[in-house]
């Protein structure tokens, strides 16, 4: 396990949150998870993470996004995320309930890496999650932020 690897969770929904952090701890896949609420909160924490850019270059990070959220919807933090030099390597996993084409259309194009619809039954997202762990945490060579 690689334990410098912090995830940003971005999810509005607060039992779908506290589902993934128990489950990814649970696996002992992360020591650092981050729980931002919206879509708005997240470009904040961005922004006050990167007034000190030599400390945000230390830390490898994955971002799991939710689309559809209050106040700033998934799909414009993305697109602020992957426009910025400073952010636009992290790995960004969109996380939603959203099957709709041109959500998945529009994530990749604005540079997401992976698009994963969060399964309705419990054991189903719980094997979903922790896979996604695994890959992303485990086997996944981040590049370095520079």
């Amino acid at each position: 396990m690689n334990n410098e690897i912090e995830i940003i969770l971005i999810e509005d929904n607060i039992s779908d949150a506290d589902l993934i952090r128990r489950v990814l701890i649970k696996n002992k896949l992360v020591n650092t998870i981050t729980h931002i609420n919206d879509g708005h909160e997240a470009l904040e924490y961005f922004e006050k993470q990167l007034a000190d850019e030599d400390a945000f270059k230390q830390t490898s990070r994955v971002i799991l996004l939710d689309l559809k959220m209050p106040k700033v919807n998934g799909l414009v933090v993305l697109q602020k995320l992957k426009s910025d030099e400073r952010t636009k390597k992290i790995p960004v996993v969109v996380l939603t309930s959203s099957k709709e084409d041109s959500d998945i259309a529009e994530s990749y194009r604005l540079g997401a890496n992976s698009y994963v619809v969060k399964p309705v039954l419990y054991d189903e997202f719980v094997k979903a999650v922790s896979e996604l762990g695994q890959y992303w945490l485990m086997v996944n060579q981040p590049p370095k932020i520079k």
